[in-house]
């Protein structure tokens, strides 16, 4: 008799948390230590270079963080997992070891605001470039790749608009193409989506999002899938000898876990955008409920969805959730246990209607975040995609007579009162 794989609600207790070796202590403690002792010289040098896996300063591996890395890994179903200093960090170190000056990357256009800026803008300045196609034209995607792409780059569900990707045609094309298929699964959590079994390379997260769930930690991660061949010729970094390392050759060396070691042994030890193990035991006592939050969250955003749709003064709603939403099909292949909580909504009344709005609510919370147990509320045209041109605004899903809800785990019906009041 087979051994059962333990469900969902128990991986996101358990996966990763061990009771402590030296105290018993149940709860994973916060090893808040810079460095950590060698046995011995021997040791010191295993670790060094390599040779064996431990801990040696706290840039590169922490007991809080590794055990964190874990329930990553686990609940993506990936092979291993990085945890780093925020969700854009996690997009920067995705793709450090696949890109070189004169590549590219091709996007979505319905990307959040800020990431749309990074690759706009600021990878511009490492020679890297970004071509942003609408994802739902398959055509334009395939033949946005060209010889010096390096990985597609998604949302599984895009912020702002809550629109679902159609994971399983991207990675097709991507497999032909053979670059990795890079998906943000932020707004989903691995409760709603799982992309690694849609066919993606690498999982980026905000941590700062559903996962800790409260609005307290800043925090990315990456999920490797251990399922790429990185020695096809297209990325040396992890396949030509690397010199820091006496020629080590990564994914030689390390197989499914390739981009795993490639990640803390150059990546966290040069770019040293680290997770602080603090953040990382809030985290992770974030994720031991976000089964109970994520059904709390897509059963309060339909309700409040459906309410808006039927009001006069919305123009249109956004939420896949919705039987009219284009997306609503696509829910039950890529994300069936539900849409998550992040949409938005346009009104009649236009950009001056959208800030009067967001002048006027109470309960909802004016910030630029999501994923909270509050709700919150913004425009997303004046503040997170503010950036971007009209024209970009419109693409994102974040016009000018927009607004973004993240729906949080209040009475719903207090929300709506709430809304109602507000729209005037």
């Amino acid at each position: 008799m087979t051994e059962k794989e333990p469900g969902f609600d128990t991986l996101q207790i358990h996966a990763g948390a061990r009771p402590d070796p030296a105290t018993g202590a149940r709860q994973v403690p916060i090893y808040q230590s810079t460095a950590f002792v060698f046995r011995d010289a021997d040791h010191a040098a295993a670790l060094f270079n390599l040779q064996e896996v431990g801990y040696i300063y706290s840039r590169l591996t922490n007991p809080t963080v590794a055990a964190l890395q874990e329930r990553m890994a686990t609940l993506e179903g990936g092979a291993g997992a990085v945890c780093c200093s925020s969700g854009h960090a996690a997009q920067l170190m995705a793709l450090f070891p696949l890109m070189a000056p004169g590549r590219n990357i091709v996007a979505s256009n319905r990307l959040y605001g800020g990431t749309v800026t990074q690759f706009s803008h600021t990878i511009r300045r490492f020679g890297w470039s970004a071509t942003f196609v609408d994802f739902d034209d398959l055509d334009a995607v395939e033949a946005a790749i060209d010889d010096n792409t390096r990985a597609v780059f998604c949302e599984s569900i895009a912020n702002p608009g809550g629109y679902i990707t159609d994971l399983d045609a991207i990675a097709a094309i991507s497999d032909s193409a053979g670059v990795p298929l890079i998906v943000d699964n932020t707004t989903a959590t691995p409760y709603l989506c799982r992309p690694i079994e849609h066919g993606a390379t690498l999982v980026v997260h905000s941590l700062t999002k559903y996962l800790t769930g409260n609005g307290t930690v800043t925090g990315g991660a990456i999920i490797d899938s251990g399922k790429f061949n990185w020695s096809n010729g297209k990325f040396p970094a992890m396949s030509e000898p690397e010199p820091a390392y006496h020629g080590l050759k990564f994914h030689e060396t390390f197989g499914p876990l390739a981009f795993t070691f490639n990640s803390i042994a150059i990546g966290l030890r040069d770019l040293g955008m680290t997770l602080n193990p603090q953040a990382a035991h809030y985290t992770m006592m974030g994720i031991e409920t976000l089964s109970l939050r994520m059904e709390k969250h897509c059963a309060n955003a339909i309700k409040v969805a459906q309410w808006l749709e039927q009001d006069p003064r919305v123009a249109h709603v956004t939420y896949a959730g919705l039987p009219s939403s284009p997306y609503h099909g696509r829910m039950a292949k890529i994300c069936p246990r539900g849409a998550s909580s992040l949409f938005t909504f346009a009104l009649k009344g236009g950009y001056d209607a959208c800030v009067r709005l967001i002048d006027s609510v109470n309960l909802f919370s004016h910030v630029a975040n999501l994923g909270d147990t509050r709700s919150l509320i913004i425009h997303s045209a004046s503040t997170t995609h503010r950036q971007l041109t009209e024209a970009q605004q419109i693409a994102a899903g974040a016009a000018p007579d927009v607004v973004r809800l993240s729906i949080g785990l209040e009475d719903p019906d207090d929300l709506i009162s709430d809304l109602d009041q507000a729209l005037g």
